[in-house]
């Protein structure tokens, strides 16, 4: 039964790539208090690693749990690693800041995740300031 939740939740994932109708997270973000979003938020993390752990014991380490590590759980198992520099109360706030602009209205969560962590780990003291001193590599977790 898990595996099929998994393969479910996957198919999910994939048809919200570039798909070009408004994620359905969208809405019910915007809908939360911002109590309510950090518990999302670390629901969503937690969901990520169940699920590549999950993926990892039943199906193995190649094919789709390589794929799903590459696009999802790397991205996740960075933010854990920086957890003890960055609170969700911030990552929340940066989300929030994504989805205001209307552009970005129809794009996947973990895009507003990985935008999240970079401006809310980004010095400066204003949106522009944190924009110019981005590094733009990837989110990896820590070794």
């Amino acid at each position: 039964m898990k595996i099929l939740k998994v393969i479910l939740i996957l198919s999910y994932i994939l048809g919200q790539v570039d798909s070009g109708r408004i994620s359905p997270v969208v809405p019910y973000w915007k809908t939360l208090s911002n109590e309510e979003k950090e518990t999302f938020l670390f629901s969503y993390l937690t969901q990520v690693y169940e699920t590549h752990t999950d993926l990892q014991n039943k199906v193995g380490y190649g094919g789709i749990t390589e794929w799903y590590y590459n696009n999802r759980a790397e991205l996740v198992y960075g933010i854990f690693d920086r957890l003890d520099k960055v609170e969700l109360s911030e990552m929340v706030q940066w989300i929030n800041e994504f989805y205001s602009h209307g552009e970005y209205a129809n794009r996947p969560f973990y895009e507003a995740l990985e935008f999240s962590i970079r401006f809310a780990e980004a010095s400066g003291n204003n949106m522009w300031e944190k924009y110019e001193n981005l590094q733009f590599d990837k989110i990896k977790p820590e070794n």
